[in-house]
This record gives C-alpha cells, sequence and structure tokens, in this order.
C-alpha cells in the first residue's frame, strides 16, 4: 500500500500548469473582455474604449473621445454587463471542474446538488407571491439564493440521515431527490398562478443583466470567497480523483474536504444563479474543453477553468445580445445550442462506472 500511495502522489504531482497554457488562457479571457466591451449596439470602438479608460484614471494628456451618452453606455452598462458576465462564468466553469474532481463523475455540473431546482423555486415563490412593490431586481435574487442554499442544505440533511457510508454517490442520489421535490413544489406554483409563467422561464432561462454595478457587488464577495476555497484545495482534488481510500492513505480527511469543496462550490454557484438565472452547460463545456487541449490534472485545470469560463461566457452573452438584436436571445439557450451537442460527443468518448 505504501508503495502504490507513493506511485500515486508522484503522479499527482506530476500533472501541472505550463507557462504556455496559462498565457494562452489569458489572451482569451483578454481577448473575450475586449470583445464583449466592443460590441453592442452603440459601436464604441477600442481606441475609444481605451482613451475613455485612460481618462477615468487620470493619465496626464489623456482625454476621452467619448460623448456624454457613450460614456453613461461603457461605464454604467457594458463594462458592468460583461464583468458580471466573466464573474458568472469563471464560479460556473470553476464549480464544474470541482464537482467533477470530487465526486469522481465527468458529466457533473454545477446544479448537481439542487442549487437550481431551488433556485428556481425561491424565484417563482417571489413572482407568484410578493407583492409587485416587492419584485424587484434586489428581490428576485435574494429569494432564488434562499431557495438554492435551502436546497443545499436539504441535501446534506438527506445524505447524513443515510445509514451507510456518506460517500459521493450518497450526496449525488440525495441532490437527486431533491431537486426532483423542488422541482415538482415548482411546477405547482406555476400551475396555480399561470399569470406568472412568461416572467418565471424569462428567469430560467437566465440571462446577464444590464443594471449596473450592484449586480457586481452582489456576487463578487461569493465568488471571491468560493474561488479562494477552491483554489487553496486544488492539489486535494487531484488526490481525491484516485479514490477515497487512496487519499485517506496519502493523509487527506476525505470528508472535510469534500465538504469544504462542495459547499465553496455551491455557495458560488447559488449566488451567481440568483443573478443571472439558469445557465446551463457552462460547467460542462469548459473543463472537458480544457482537458481535451491539454490534458491537465485538477491542479491546473480548476484556474484553467475560472479563466476560459469567464471569457466564454463574455462572448456567449455577446452573441445573446447581438445575433437578434435589438432584441436579445435568452443566454441559456445560447449555453444549450452550444452545450448540448458538445455534452453528447463528452457523453459518446467517457466511460462512466465501472
Amino acid at each position: 500500500m505504501g508503495a502504490v500511495a507513493a506511485g500515486s502522489a508522484a503522479a499527482v504531482r506530476a500533472r501541472g500548469l505550463s507557462p504556455l497554457v496559462a498565457a494562452g488562457a489569458c489572451v482569451f479571457l483578454l481577448a473575450a473582455l475586449a470583445i464583449g466591451v466592443v460590441v453592442g449596439p452603440v459601436e464604441l470602438g477600442l481606441g475609444g474604449v481605451l482613451e475613455s479608460a485612460a481618462a477615468r484614471l487620470r493619465l496626464p494628456g489623456a482625454t476621452t473621445p467619448l460623448s456624454p451618452t457613450e460614456e453613461a453606455i461603457l461605464w454604467e452598462i457594458r463594462v458592468p454587463r460583461v464583468v458580471l458576465a466573466a464573474l458568472v462564468g469563471a464560479m460556473l466553469a470553476l464549480a464544474g471542474a470541482t464537482y467533477q474532481g470530487v465526486f469522481r463523475n465527468p458529466l457533473a455540473d454545477p446544479y448537481l446538488l439542487g442549487v437550481a431546482a431551488g433556485a428556481g423555486l425561491g424565484a417563482t415563490l417571489a413572482i407568484a407571491y410578493l407583492p409587485d412593490g416587492l419584485r424587484g431586481q434586489r428581490a428576485l435574487p435574494a429569494a432564488a439564493f434562499v431557495g438554492g442554499l435551502v436546497a443545499v442544505l436539504l441535501t446534506y440533511a438527506v445524505g447524513r440521515s443515510a445509514r451507510r457510508e456518506r460517500d459521493a454517490a450518497t450526496l449525488v442520489l440525495a441532490g437527486v431527490t431533491v431537486a426532483a421535490f423542488f422541482t415538482a413544489w415548482q411546477t405547482f406554483v406555476q400551475q396555480q398562478n399561470a399569470e406568472t409563467l412568461q416572467q418565471v422561464y424569462a428567469w430560467i432561462l437566465g440571462n446577464i443583466p444590464s443594471t449596473g454595478w450592484g449586480d457586481v457587488l452582489l456576487v463578487l464577495p461569493y465568488v471571491a470567497v468560493a474561488a479562494a476555497v477552491v483554489l487553496a484545495l486544488r492539489r486535494v482534488v487531484d488526490v481525491l480523483t484516485l479514490g477515497d481510500e487512496e487519499a485517506a492513505s496519502l493523509g487527506v480527511h476525505v470528508g472535510r474536504v469534500r465538504l469544504a469543496l462542495v459547499v465553496a462550490a455551491t455557495l458560488g454557484t447559488a449566488a451567481a444563479v440568483a443573478v443571472t438565472g439558469l445557465i446551463g452547460f457552462v460547467g460542462i463545456i469548459v473543463p472537458h474543453a480544457i482537458r481535451l487541449l491539454t490534458g491537465v490534472g485538477y491542479r491546473a485545470l480548476l484556474p484553467l477553468s475560472m479563466l476560459v469560463g469567464a471569457g466564454f461566457l463574455v462572448l456567449a452573452d455577446v452573441a445573446a445580445r447581438s445575433l437578434l438584436a435589438p432584441a436579445e436571445i435568452p443566454l441559456g439557450v445560447v449555453t444549450a445550442f452550444l452545450g448540448a451537442p458538445f455534452f453528447a460527443i463528452v457523453l459518446r468518448s467517457t466511460r462512466v462506472g465501472p
């Protein structure tokens, strides 16, 4: 067992992040951010944006060529929307990669433990029963966030009540159970309040709101804390993929580490979902695309997923608001169009189970 553990540890340590791959991910993110800021119904131009940024930074001799209206569009609408899309994309991709490593399931996604079902129910209850004056931009995300957290807490309660080893499979089965219950409850509420169906479905389909910096500030603390915890434990995720017994033989406290990783990923996902609605497939597309291109382990995959996930969702949002301009395609529809074929390819090429 000692020799096997030593060999496993050496294999885990060998999978690192090359500077070339890291630089490529950073370039992709910067290019996506530039496209997201420049492209829109009002053409601003990259030069004008850079000059405006220099003027905002009070660089010597810098002046903005943009009109006051263009300045407002840039800094109060477009830049916050791009930043929010980057934060949400980074969180969903990071959560997807984390779940896939923790649960040793290559098809796991950020909604595995019932976050989506709980957030959907919370948003539905807010839309259906809150007075009109309380259905504003703050109430709906708060209700969705609370719903997501309640679902995850209930998942853990169900998982802990199982009279067998509390392993990864137990949590997954508990999440499926809670998600089914919350989805049924949401369907019942929708049936009893048919007049709210359009608003509920608009939220469920997902979108990046153009509401300024408020949502960015709402999501940022949760994403920052979740990312800090996951990245601090990224080396351990590689060890968990070897199996619980092997990880324990290498000195990992499997239960505590799994709990910390799952709670962090789920908390960040709940915050992202609360603001944008349900945006699927990001947590599957991005980690698997990185694996196919680089073959890295989780120590490198997790930070790369954040960078590439941020750029991916920014570009998807550009497509959502540009393809049928001035109308917008729901962002969840865009990611589903991209994700469903990719999911099918991954499903065909992945061996799941023993």
